[in-house]
């Protein structure tokens, strides 16, 4: 079986999320809580934040959470590919 398009797929959507991810992490400097865009992001970005939030403890003023999310969804699309691949 041929997992070219979910492959793809995979990509796509890891990629995809982890702008979302930045984007957040950059209006949260510029633009108020309350603005649309920020408050639709957070929406999408949060309850996997949250989590993270909880264990990684703040280094200053810095939040590393959204650095810790990028590398587990690069992490885990990474190893789904790998895994699709194998059973082609």
């Amino acid at each position: 079986m041929d997992f070219q398009i979910l492959i793809l797929l995979i990509r796509v959507i890891s990629q995809l999320f982890i702008w979302i991810v930045i984007a957040s992490s950059l209006l949260s400097f510029f633009v108020s809580p309350y603005h649309p865009v920020r408050e639709a992001l957070d929406r999408i970005v949060s309850p996997f934040l949250d989590p993270i939030r909880r264990v990684v403890p703040l280094a200053g003023s810095m939040d590393f959470s959204p650095l810790v999310l990028i590398l587990a969804i690069d992490f885990i699309s990474r190893i789904l590919i790998a895994i699709l691949i194998s059973l082609s």
